[in-house]
């Protein structure tokens, strides 16, 4: 597959400069200058509506086709918009707040906000839908006291819109209003005026954005403030790092939600800067829902391509067993973009053959690495790679600080892209940040090839991740988690790696529905999963998962003794999950406690999978 060649795709050079420390630490930058960015995101917007106003900027399903909206009509809605909340008194202390998916009205309220320098907070709905006791979402509304929530269907979230927190904050819908709330066509039927012009001249690089709240394993939810420095600067990073943008406006069919990084800062930010449109995919990587990415990517062939690992998981089927499908997503396709969290290397494999099968060479498979932080991109991939893992070199700006700890490389970030701290939290600023001002992201890395920095950096898992076995021995978990995942394929989704001060590693394992009725194909296509990771051939792959990773000779550290499959999704309530699919490992062994006193107990649990 190898020998199989790219298709030629412009590049900034990989060059990289490597400024030796003391103790064997090393910043690592870019050699190139971050070259001016725009002041704000708004005058992005105002200057593809002069330049390309008849071009759709943003697009959504709307019966049988798209409601879609021109660069010219969103300049014209975000300034009526900006009157409205200039009128109702919005300003940097009463922000936005925004608890639906994303959405044509979610964006146009949010670049209105931003346009006449209002703070928008874009909230994960599961906080609103999911969560049984709005705990997080009534911390947040308390913490950025909104002077203005929206909600798009009024109905779907009328639980959450009644917490006290939010009693007397005026409600936007765009439909089923709610009593003593507004529609959103009250906002676009304001004219706008010259408020709105000395607003938008008086936004400034430092003026807060967004704040997005990220959360950890066990406390409530931070807001990361974002400022239009980090946003702008972080675009030219990327336009430097990636030249091929400037060959044609791109074209993404995207799902990632608004209330991350990934896909509120870096995919609608990539189609602000450089004129693109953006088709908003209602899907989701869960069944029932990425049937309706696929029909999405059949109907439009997207220029560039965005995904988690488990979204590329979930679509991969799809595209291997229909044709049209895949001639569709790959007709246009310059690149295939993962983050979020690492790749298992069978899915990269797949995707490339995929690509070859399709078109006869392979789609370049690349990445980044970041944080909410960060806005988001640290690194970038702007070179050929041949597998997952490596998340490319600093782009024009940035600064990585490599230091050793726990026999890892712990990575600390500078940058015009940096967080200024957290929102109303000083405490939590001042333990971001170490006495130089590097900011702690918690991350480890290591050179591709000590000898040639200029081959990229590799992911080398969380820090705080890793732990000892009894014996003293460090398991590092993050490599290990993808070399089980790989080793196992198809019967993993996910999996967490247990063994903190024990004698032997051990997992739980969130197994995938659609692999194990793969590998069972005797079974109805209803069979429930807990039947499923019961059977012969899903427990005997696993097994075999483990006797592998054993026979490579790498010692305890890569020896997975003892595993249980579970049929229980991690939950989002809980920490487990994030809306992008990333595990966290910490709050799955904190919540399943009894689960990993199960996999260590002695005896023979018919649930337990154990080395010989």
């Amino acid at each position: 597959m190898n020998s199989v060649a790219w298709a030629p795709i412009n590049f900034a050079p990989a060059r990289v400069e490597v400024e030796k420390l003391d103790d064997g630490a090393f910043i690592i930058r870019s050699p190139d200058s971050l070259k001016p960015f725009s002041r704000c995101l708004g005058d992005l917007l105002v200057h593809w509506a002069d330049r390309i106003p008849d071009r759709t900027f943003l697009a959504q399903r709307a019966g049988d086709g798209w409601r879609r909206v021109t660069w010219k009509q969103a300049l014209s809605m975000v300034e009526a918009i900006g009157q409205s909340l200039l009128d109702r008194g919005l300003n940097r202390n009463r922000p936005v707040m925004i608890l639906s998916d994303n959405s044509i009205d979610h964006a146009l309220l949010a670049l209105a906000a931003m346009h006449v320098g209002v703070p928008v907070a874009p909230i994960s709905p599961a906080y609103s839908l999911v969560s049984q006791d709005h705990s997080k979402l009534r911390y947040i509304a308390d913490l950025l006291k909104p002077g203005l929530v929206y909600a798009a269907d009024g109905a779907r979230f009328a639980d959450a819109l009644v917490i006290p927190e939010l009693a007397r904050v005026e409600v936007v819908t765009s439909i089923n209003p709610i009593a003593c709330g507004v529609t959103f066509d009250t906002l676009l039927g304001s004219t706008p005026g010259p408020e709105v012009e000395n607003a938008f001249a008086a936004v400034r690089p430092n003026t807060i954005a967004k704040i997005l709240f990220t959360s950890g394993s066990t406390d409530m939810p931070k807001g990361v403030i974002n400022t239009q420095k980090m946003l702008c600067s972080n675009q030219q990073a990327i336009r430097q790092a990636w030249p091929f943008l400037l060959e044609s406006h791109p074209v993404l069919v995207d799902w990632l939600p608004w209330n991350h990084t990934f896909g509120g800062n870096h995919n609608f930010n990539l189609v602000l800067r450089h004129g693109g449109t953006l088709y908003i995919d209602e899907g989701k990587p869960m069944p029932g829902l990425v049937e309706k990415t696929a029909a999405n990517l059949k109907e439009i062939s997207p220029t560039l391509y965005f995904n988690v690992p488990r979204g590329f998981d979930m679509l991969i089927p799809l595209l291997e067993k229909d044709e049209n499908l895949r001639a569709s997503f790959f007709k246009n396709l310059k690149i295939i973009f993962y983050a979020g969290a690492a790749l298992p290397q069978n899915l990269w494999e797949k995707m490339e053959q995929l690509s070859i099968r399709t078109l006869g060479y392979k789609v370049r498979m690349i990445s980044s690495w970041g944080s909410t932080e960060t806005s988001p991109a640290i690194t970038s991939v702007h070179f050929d790679i041949s597998r997952a893992g490596i998340i490319g070199l600093p782009m024009a700006g940035c600064e990585v600080k490599m230091i050793p700890n726990g026999g890892k490389l712990e990575m600390r970030i500078k940058g015009p892209n940096v967080t200024p701290g957290y929102f109303k939290r000083a405490d939590l600023t001042a333990k971001a940040f170490d006495e130089d001002g590097w900011y702690i992201i918690g991350d480890a890395g290591k050179l591709a090839d000590p000898d040639d920095p200029s081959k990229g950096i590799v992911f080398d898992g969380r820090v705080a991740e890793d732990f000892k076995l009894t014996s003293g021995t460090w398991v590092h978990v993050g490599a290990l988690r993808l070399a089980v995942i790989d080793a196992a394929a198809p019967v993993l989704q996910d999996a967490v790696i247990t063994g903190h001060d024990r004698g032997e590693v051990g997992l739980l394992g969130f197994a995938s529905l659609p692999g194990c009725l793969r590998l069972c194909p005797d079974a109805a296509p209803d069979t429930p999963l807990k039947e499923l990771i019961k059977r012969a051939p899903v427990r005997e792959k696993m097994l075999a998962a483990m006797k592998a990773l054993a026979a490579e000779g790498k010692g305890s550290s890569h020896r997975i003794a003892r595993a249980i499959l579970m049929d229980a999704p991690p939950s989002i309530d809980a920490n487990e999950i994030t809306d992008k699919g990333y595990i966290n490992q910490r709050a799955v062994l904190t919540n399943r406690a009894q689960l990993v006193e199960k996999l260590y107990a002695p005896g023979d649990d018919p649930d337990l999978i154990r080395m010989g």
